[in-house]
């Protein structure tokens, strides 16, 4: 394996890296970046989890730091389908960017608009955006795209089935035809392919994981539970030590999770699309801090979003397809960590899962279990809550609407 040094990347990053305790590139990275640094277009393939964000970030950056024009107009750009993954991006390439003297930013849905203006104005040198916001700023002329050298476009996949495309094609019409894309999905078929014939020149695709389940790390298991014990078992899963994640398959269906557990005594909080974008945030650095160490997430969290030392992630409600199956179990085992994934099924599932797990290339242990069981102790380190409520934060109550007076008008 070459090292950074020797795959071309300029001594200060080399030096970040180092500070940072990156001192040999994982695999999708050494096997991209010879590539990307000389300019070419890549389609990348890597399991979640495999360093995809330094892959594509370290070539931007390495790439950008010798352009000294310097104009305010973003150089490089960083397209990505979920507010979550933009923050993520961003807090990964910022100290890098700042050691070759480039200023990063984000501009994302759910935040101040005029906030961005105000940043974009004052110049950005490389640009992370989910479609739709950065839409809007091209729409309102706020945005201007056409000095970016460098587009790099992650999860497209996870951008298509969102319905993204169409605005990422309006997007990448905006930047000069002659700049180098790079497209990490995956999967590359469908309308990523649409999107790749059109707007990607003579590329070459490096792939580094198949699209199954293949982390040495990673344990997977499905524990067949009665309908009626399901809500216990989940609680006793819940109250284990170390940081958890819960995923279900509505945002009602977290919250409603969410107030039980800590009915129960379970610190847990909610991580859902519904939830504003500040909520999102702070669930995040809770859980993070392990302040929360248990977090309740539909699939707006099963991508993109690193947080170390994830013990366990519990499929509550069974994921809709394969390729979610393994984007959820991502978050655990990643960088060479070890990791537990369980699905929980009732009996009448049990068919469904099989082929979910045979997909997505995984074959777990199966236990039937309830409350207490000793399998259910053994593979997920159950143990029965304290049963001691832990309020709401205050922050999360509802606030009360005042009440016009009879007769009057309601204050707009």
């Amino acid at each position: 394996m070459p090292s950074f040094a020797e795959l071309g990347l300029p001594e200060r990053l080399v030096a970040v890296l180092a500070e940072q305790g990156f001192t040999a590139p994982f695999p999708v990275q050494a096997a991209t970046l010879p590539d990307t640094l000389a300019g070419r277009d890549l389609l990348g393939r890597g399991q979640t989890g495999s360093g995809k964000t330094l892959a594509f970030g370290l070539a931007l950056l390495a790439r950008l730091a010798g352009d000294r024009a310097r104009p305010k107009a973003p150089l490089g750009l960083v397209l990505v389908p979920t507010r979550e993954l933009a923050t993520q991006v961003v807090d990964v390439l910022a100290p890098l960017a700042a050691a070759v003297d480039l200023r990063v930013s984000a501009v994302v849905g759910g935040l101040s608009m005029n906030r961005q203006i105000t940043e974009l104005r004052r110049g950005v040198d490389l640009l992370v955006a989910t479609p739709g916001r950065l839409a809007d700023h091209l729409q309102q002329g706020t945005c201007d795209l056409s000095e970016v050298a460098v587009t790099a476009l992650d999860e497209a996949d996870r951008m298509a089935d969102m319905g993204f495309l169409p605005q990422v094609r309006a997007i990448l019409d905006r930047t000069p035809a002659d700049g180098q894309r790079l497209l990490f999905s995956a999967t590359l078929d469908g309308e990523v392919d649409t999107l790749v014939r059109r707007h990607l020149t003579d590329p070459v695709t490096r792939s580094v994981a198949p699209a199954t389940a293949s982390v040495d790390t990673m344990e997977h298991h499905v524990l067949v539970v009665d309908r009626d014990d399901r809500s216990q078992v989940v609680a006793e899963i819940a109250a284990r030590e170390g940081r958890t994640i819960l995923f279900v398959r509505t945002k009602h269906g977290a919250d409603r999770m969410v107030r039980v557990l800590r009915r129960q005594g379970v610190a847990a909080g909610p991580l859902h699309g519904g939830r504003s974008q500040n909520q999102r945030n702070r669930a995040l650095d809770e859980f993070r801090s392990g302040e929360v160490p248990v977090l309740v997430a539909t699939d707006v969290a099963a991508r993109g979003i690193h947080i170390d030392d994830v013990g366990l992630v519990v499929h509550v409600d069974p994921p809709a397809d394969p390729k979610a199956y393994l984007h959820r179990a991502g978050r655990t085992a990643r960088a060479g960590e070890d990791g537990v994934v369980v699905t929980l099924a009732t009996p009448d599932q049990r068919s469904e899962v099989n082929q979910l797990t045979t997909q997505a290339g995984v074959r777990p242990d199966v236990a039937v279990v309830r409350p207490g069981h000793p399998d259910l102790v053994r593979v997920t380190g159950s143990r029965a809550p304290s049963g001691e409520p832990i309020p709401a934060p205050r922050r999360d109550q509802p606030a009360r609407t005042a009440r016009p007076k009879q007769g009057g008008r309601r204050r707009r």
